[in-house]
Parts: structure tokens; C-alpha cells; sequence
């Protein structure tokens, strides 16, 4: 892996009850959903972008990338927003 892709990374991880939802964003285009540690989505892009997952309940994540400036993740599990208190933010 290079030095650049370790660096320029953002990283989102929000609690849903038992669950850990994870989100991965790159300044060089790969988004990927992780749920409970398990790859549920991967992207290639250089905008804007929403990944597709599933808690084991059944009920379904998603997640909406994109910004101007700043990458910003927006979650949703079952249609329901998760506020940013449920987030822990990451950038290294």
C-alpha cells in the first residue's frame, strides 16, 4: 500500500445498538461500508457516491458521501437519520 492512500484517509464509525458501522472515504476515489467488520459496500468514485449494507437484523444502511470542501457521511439504518453524536470522526 502506498504512503499517500494511508494518509489521505477519512473514517467514520457510528454505533447502531450492537452494531459497528464503519465508513472509509479517500481523497482518491474508494468509498467502503464495513458492518461489523464486514466489507457491505465498495465504490470507486470521484464524487459524490451512496454505498448499500445490512445490519444482521435485516434492516437496511445506507450511506451518502460527497461535499465540496470536505468529505461529510451522511448514515441512514432503515430510513432513519443517525445524528453525528452517533459518530466518531477520523482523519489521518
Amino acid at each position: 500500500m502506498l504512503y499517500w492512500e494511508i494518509t489521505v484517509k477519512k473514517q467514520w464509525t457510528y454505533k447502531h445498538g450492537e452494531d459497528t458501522i464503519l465508513v472509509e472515504n479517500t481523497w482518491f476515489g474508494e468509498e467502503r461500508l464495513f458492518v461489523n467488520g464486514s466489507l457491505q459496500g465498495k465504490r470507486l468514485s470521484l464524487c459524490g457516491t451512496t454505498l448499500w449494507g445490512g445490519l444482521p437484523t435485516g434492516e437496511e444502511v445506507r450511506a451518502s458521501l460527497g461535499g465540496v470542501f470536505a468529505a461529510q457521511c451522511f448514515l441512514f439504518v432503515g430510513n432513519k437519520f443517525l445524528h453525528p453524536e452517533n459518530c466518531c470522526y477520523r482523519w489521518w
